[in-house]
């Protein structure tokens, strides 16, 4: 029997963006996590991967506010997307490679470049 890394499952948190494949979490864990790390953000990104990255990070701030949070199921490819603008590591040193890293939002970054999240 395989032993798979702790992970957290965060309960209630939504699994992907309504009608689309894009994944906001994972079933189960893997042996080695996708590492998190800051993915460039093009200018001419597709309004699909805008709308998923507003509306991931909408689910994140109702789901945690300001308030740091374990990084658990969240799907890495998400969280890469904000990394280090919007979502930023409270773990110092952060470990790129682990389900029990705390992560947090930038509010004022986050407000900055996705307004639309905090004005609904």
């Amino acid at each position: 029997m395989v032993n798979l890394p702790p992970m957290l499952k965060h309960r209630g948190f939504p699994s992907r963006l309504p009608g689309t494949d894009f994944q906001f979490t994972i079933r189960r864990a893997n042996l080695k996590p996708t590492r998190i790390e800051k993915k460039p953000r093009l200018a001419d990104r597709k309004l699909v991967l805008l709308e998923a990255d507003a509306n991931f990070l909408a689910c994140l701030w109702d789901a945690f506010g300001a308030e740091p949070f374990e990084r658990g199921n969240l799907d890495a490819g998400r969280l890469n997307a904000l990394f280090e603008r919007e979502v930023v590591p409270v773990d110092d040193p952060f470990d790129p490679l682990s389900y029990e890293a705390i992560l947090r939002i930038d509010e004022a970054v986050a407000r900055a470049n996705f307004p639309q999240v905090f004005n609904r």
